[in-house]
């Protein structure tokens, strides 16, 4: 079984193979990142981490992952994940340890929960919706980001490709 981090670098590679049915920003360098965690007020899971160095921001064959990202015409806003989970924090009382990372299509907002970290720093995968705040009532999606969104990007590929 593959570890967060490997699920990641899997993913990384999904996406290059996949070029033409992929979207993807150029990465995010430390300070960047740095800055969204602070924002945001905790350091994020590893496996998260090195697919927004890679990419920032990115979709394959449908499944899109917010990510960090900035843009010339927002200057340093930090968008993705930071501006969703303010938004959803200030707008829908989403609990503060929820990192927003994908929408459900359905409703909700599917997260990273950082009230249960396991030993190599990652964090489960959940659905939340308004209303809902303790991590217990939450769909569990995924143990880690990595192999959460390695399967949800793989299964996509391989539907669209008919494979």
């Amino acid at each position: 079984m593959m570890n967060a981090i490997q699920a990641s670098e899997q993913l990384i590679e999904l996406i290059h193979r996949n070029d033409d049915i992929a979207n993807y920003a150029d990465g995010c360098d430390a300070e960047t990142i740095t800055a969204a965690e602070s924002t945001l007020g905790f350091p994020f899971p590893p496996s998260y981490r090195r697919l927004i160095e890679e990419f920032g921001t990115w979709d394959i064959a449908g499944e899109d992952f917010l990510g960090v990202y900035t843009t010339p015409a927002m200057g340093s806003e930090l968008l993705g994940s930071v501006a969703e989970t303010l938004d959803a924090r200030n707008q829908y009382g989403m609990p503060h340890n929820l990192i927003v990372i994908m929408f459900d299509g359905m409703g909700g907002l599917v997260a990273l929960d950082s009230s249960h970290v396991d030993q190599q720093g990652e964090y489960p995968v959940v659905v939340w919706n308004p209303g809902v705040m303790r991590s217990e009532d939450m769909e569990r999606l995924g143990d880690a980001f990595g192999p959460f969104a390695y399967g949800q990007c793989q299964r996509a590929v391989t539907m669209l490709r008919g494979i």
